[in-house]
C-alpha cells in the first residue's frame, strides 16, 4: 500500500498502521476501501464524536436517541414519530440534481427502516447569491431533484428554509430533514440479532454508482471537483416507493428481526453496522448480490452507494415470507448471509474469503480525534453607529428589504414541492411551522427547520443558540409544544483548529438551548470538510425541531385573519443599539446591512417565558395567529403578516411606535425571544395578565386595518405604503431571477 494509495483513500500512515495492528497483516484492498469509508468522516464523526456527548438525548418522551437510523418520541395514545435532518452537501454541489434527490431518498429510507411511513418532508438549503448565473443552476438543480424525488414517492414537502450567502457560492447545502408516523409497539432497529439468521439484501441491484461517496463528503473540493460526478449516486424514486411498501409490509408479518437502510458506503456500512450493534457477527457471498453491471469487483460491490437498497435480517425458517412479498412488489431480494458469532465482518465471493474484519473495528472502535482547538483572531470591530437618528425614506427600506432574495418570499420553490399529498397537510410552506395532522386522533405534527450563519460566524455559541431559540420559538407559534430536536452541523475543515473551535463552541450553544428549552437531541448529522480551495462556509448549524399540536384547534397562523384585531408585541421591543451606516437604498440592501449587525445576545430564561406565554395565551383561546419576529426584525414581520395566503385577503396594520431615540432600532433590528400576537381587543388585558405572571414585556402596537401598513411616530408618519405593492415585491423578487418551472 504505496501513500499514493492511502491518499487515494483518505487515509493517514497512523490509520494505517492501526490497521495493521487490528488485523495483524497488511489488508487487501478490499479491506482498505472497507475502512476507508467507515473510517471516513461522513460515516465515523471521528472529529465530533467527543464533543457531541455533551448534548442532551434523554427525556420522558425519548423512546429512541442518537445512535440509530432516526430518533423516536412518544405523542401520546399509542403513537410515536421517527424523524431526523441528514446533509447531501458535497454530491448536491458535484450534481445538483441527483445529489438533492438521493438525499431526500436516503432520509425517507431511514425513517421507513424504523417501521414508520413517512407523512412529512423539509429541506434546509443555502446557496450563494442568486445573481450569478452558477449559483442559480446550482439552486435550479437542488430544487427540481427534491421536488422530482418527493412528489414522485409521494410524501409531502411542506417547509424549511432557503438562504443565500457568498460563503455558500462554492459549498451550497442540502440538508434533507424527514418524519415519519407509526404505532410505539412497532419500532425496528438496525441490529443483526440471532445466530444464524439469515441475511436478506433487497431493493435495487447494485451498480458503480457512488463509490467512495463517503469519502468524498470527507475531503474538501478543489478544482478537480467537477469530475467526481461518478461518486454521486442515481436515484429512484419510483423504485423507493415499493421498497417502503414491501419493507413495512414485510415488517408486519413478524419474520424481520433487523432492518437498516444501505446509505452511506453501502453494503459495507449497513453489515458492520448492523453486526456491531447487536455484537454479533455477518458473513455474506459477494456473488448472490443483485448486480446490474457485468465484472463488478468485491472492492466495487462493497462501496458502492447504489441507492433504494437495505439489508433485513430475518428469522430463521421464516425467510421465504418475506422473499415472497418483495416478488409481489416485483423488487430483488435474495440471502446473501447469515449472523455468525464471532463478531467479525466477513466477506465472501463464490465461496472464497475476500475480507475479514472485526465490525468493531469499523464501527465503536474507528478512531476519534481529540484535534487542536483555538479561537480564531477576533473580527473587526464594527462601524460607530452614527450620532443621532437617521434620515431615511423607511418605506423604501422596508420595500427593499422585502425585495431582497433572503426576505422575499419562497414561493417560486414549495411551488414545484407536492405538499398537499396524503392529504394530512394542514398548514402548508410560508407559516412560521409546518403542520400535518394525525389522521383518527385529535392530534396534529408541528416542524421547523432554522438556522443562521451569519451569527454564527461571529459568536458560534450563542449563534447555535439564537438557531435554536427560533426553532422552538416557530413552534410555539403555530401552537404546538415542542417535543425534541434533530440537528445537522455544518462547518469548514475540522483539521484547522479553528474550526474545530467552531465545532465545540456550536455544541455547547445547541446543548445549552435545548437544556433551557427542555428539548432533547435525538440524532442528525454532523457535515465537515465544506470548503473549496482552502475557502469555508459560515458555521451553520441547521436544527429541526417537531412539537405536538393537541388538540388541533389549538392550531395558529402566522398572518392577520381580520380586521380589528389587536397586534401585540410579547418580548422586548428594542435591544442593544446597532449601526445601520449601510443603510442606503439600491441592490440588496439587506445583505449589505446585516453584515453591520452584531450577534445579538440571549437570554435564555427570557426566551423560555416569552415562549411559554405564548403557549398559555393560545391554550386559553386568547391569541389568534402568531409570527416569530426575526430576520428583517418588527418592520419586516408586521408585513408578513398582512400578505395574502391560501387565497385570503391582504390585510394591513396601523401601528403606533413608543418614543425610541433610534428609529431603524424598533424597525429593523434583529432582537430574539420576540411574537407578534393578535388578539381581540376584550382579551388584551387577560393576556397582559399571563405575560406579567411570566415577567414578558409586552406592547401594545396597534390593529389591523384594509391593505395599508401604516406605522406612526408621536410626531410623525415613519412608513405609509401599499400592502399590495409590498406584496407584489415580496412574491415576485426569485420568480423574476428563475425561469417559471411550471
Amino acid at each position: 500500500m504505496t501513500p499514493e494509495v492511502l491518499e487515494q483513500h483518505n487515509l493517514t500512515e497512523a490509520e494505517y498502521d492501526r490497521i495493521l495492528s487490528i488485523l495483524g497483516r497488511p489488508p487487501n484492498l478490499t479491506e482498505l476501501g472497507i475502512f476507508s469509508v467507515m473510517w471516513s468522516e461522513h460515516c465515523s464523526y471521528k472529529s465530533s464524536k467527543l464533543h457531541l456527548k455533551r448534548l442532551p438525548t434523554q427525556g420522558p418522551q425519548v423512546l429512541q436517541g442518537p445512535g440509530e437510523n432516526a430518533g423516536i418520541v412518544d405523542i401520546g395514545d399509542g403513537y410515536a414519530v421517527a424523524f431526523k435532518i441528514e446533509s447531501h452537501n458535497h454530491p448536491s454541489f458535484v450534481e445538483p440534481y441527483q445529489g438533492a434527490a438521493t438525499g431526500v431518498g436516503g432520509i425517507l429510507r431511514d425513517i421507513f427502516t424504523m417501521g414508520a411511513r413517512p407523512i412529512a418532508a423539509m429541506n434546509s438549503l443555502r446557496f450563494g447569491p442568486p445573481d450569478q448565473p452558477r449559483n442559480r443552476r446550482i439552486m435550479e438543480g437542488v430544487v427540481a431533484g427534491i421536488a422530482g424525488y418527493g412528489n414522485c414517492f409521494g410524501v409531502p414537502t411542506v417547509g424549511g428554509e432557503v438562504v443565500f450567502g457568498e460563503c455558500y457560492s462554492q459549498n451550497p447545502l442540502v440538508n434533507a430533514f424527514a418524519l415519519g408516523l407509526f404505532r410505539k409497539d412497532r419500532i425496528f432497529y438496525g441490529k443483526a440479532v440471532g445466530i444464524g439468521n439469515p441475511v436478506l439484501y433487497v431493493g435495487s441491484k447494485t451498480g458503480r454508482d457512488g463509490i467512495h461517496g463517503a469519502t468524498m463528503a470527507s475531503a474538501e473540493f478543489d478544482e478537480a471537483s467537477e469530475s467526481k460526478r461518478p461518486n454521486v449516486q442515481v436515484g429512484d424514486p419510483f423504485l423507493e416507493k415499493l421498497l417502503l411498501e414491501a419493507c413495512l409490509e414485510s415488517m408486519k408479518t413478524g419474520a424481520v428481526v433487523g432492518i437498516q437502510d444501505m446509505g452511506a458506503a453501502g453494503l459495507t456500512c449497513s453489515t458492520c453496522e448492523m453486526g456491531g450493534r447487536a455484537d454479533t457477527g455477518i458473513e455474506i457471498d459477494l456473488a448472490k448480490v443483485p448486480q446490474r453491471e457485468q465484472g463488478m469487483t468485491p472492492y466495487e460491490i462493497m462501496l458502492s452507494e447504489s441507492q433504494e437498497r437495505m439489508l433485513l435480517v430475518a428469522e430463521r425458517g421464516r425467510e421465504e415470507e418475506i422473499l415472497r412479498i418483495f416478488r409481489k412488489w416485483e423488487i430483488d431480494a435474495v440471502t446473501i448471509g447469515k449472523v455468525t458469532r464471532d463478531g467479525m465482518l466477513r466477506i465472501l465471493d463464490r465461496g472464497k474469503k475476500v475480507a475479514e474484519i472485526p465490525n468493531r473495528a469499523l464501527t465503536d472502535e474507528a478512531p476519534v480525534y481529540r484535534r487542536p482547538v483555538a479561537a480564531p483572531a477576533p473580527p473587526s470591530p464594527e462601524p460607530a453607529p452614527p450620532s443621532g437618528s437617521l434620515s431615511l425614506d423607511w418605506g423604501k427600506v422596508l420595500e427593499c428589504f422585502l425585495g431582497s432574495p433572503n426576505l422575499s418570499s419562497r414561493e417560486w420553490v414549495y411551488r414545484q414541492y407536492d405538499h398537499m399529498v396524503r392529504t394530512n397537510t394542514v398548514q402548508a410552506p410560508g407559516a412560521d411551522a409546518a403542520v400535518v395532522r394525525v389522521k383518527n386522533t385529535r392530534k396534529a405534527l408541528a416542524m421547523s427547520l432554522d438556522g443562521n450563519g451569519r451569527y454564527c460566524r461571529q459568536d458560534p455559541r450563542v449563534g447555535a443558540q439564537l438557531s435554536v431559540a427560533e426553532s422552538c420559538r416557530n413552534l410555539v407559534c403555530a401552537g404546538a409544544r415542542p417535543l425534541a430536536a434533530t440537528n445537522c452541523l455544518n462547518l469548514g475543515n475540522p483539521e484547522k483548529p479553528e474550526i474545530m473551535w467552531q465545532v465545540t463552541q456550536v455544541v455547547e450553544g445547541i446543548a445549552e438551548a435545548c437544556r433551557a428549552l427542555e428539548t432533547p437531541i435525538t440524532g442528525g448529522n454532523v457535515s465537515l470538510y465544506n470548503e473549496t480551495l482552502g475557502e469555508g462556509i459560515d458555521p451553520t448549524p441547521v436544527i429541526g425541531m417537531v412539537g405536538l399540536i393537541e388538540p388541533l384547534s389549538r392550531l395558529r397562523g402566522s398572518w392577520f385573519l381580520q380586521e380589528g384585531h389587536r397586534i401585540v408585541l410579547l418580548g422586548p421591543l428594542v435591544g442593544q443599539p446597532t449601526s445601520y451606516s449601510s443603510a442606503e437604498t439600491g441592490g440588496d440592501v439587506y445583505t449589505r446591512w446585516v453584515r453591520a449587525l452584531p450577534c445579538p445576545p440571549l437570554d435564555l430564561d427570557l426566551e423560555v417565558r416569552v415562549q411559554r406565554t405564548c403557549r398559555e395565551g393560545i391554550e386559553n383561546g386568547l391569541i389568534l395567529s402568531a409570527h416569530d419576529c426575526s430576520e428583517g426584525g418588527l418592520a419586516v414581520a408586521l408585513a408578513e403578516m398582512g400578505f395574502s395566503r391560501f387565497g385570503g385577503r391582504t390585510l394591513g396594520a396601523e401601528i403606533r411606535l413608543p418614543a425610541a431615540e433610534e428609529v431603524g432600532e424598533v424597525l429593523f433590528a434583529e432582537y430574539p425571544s420576540r411574537i407578534l400576537v393578535t388578539v381581540e381587543t376584550e382579551n388584551l388585558a387577560a393576556l397582559e395578565r399571563i405575560a406579567a405572571l411570566q415577567g414578558v414585556p409586552v406592547t401594545f402596537l396597534g390593529q389591523v386595518v384594509p391593505e395599508v401598513l401604516s406605522l406612526r411616530s408621536t410626531d410623525s408618519t415613519v412608513i405609509e405604503k401599499s400592502m399590495v405593492s409590498l406584496e407584489e415585491t415580496w412574491r415576485n423578487c426569485l420568480g423574476g431571477l428563475f425561469a417559471d418551472p411550471l
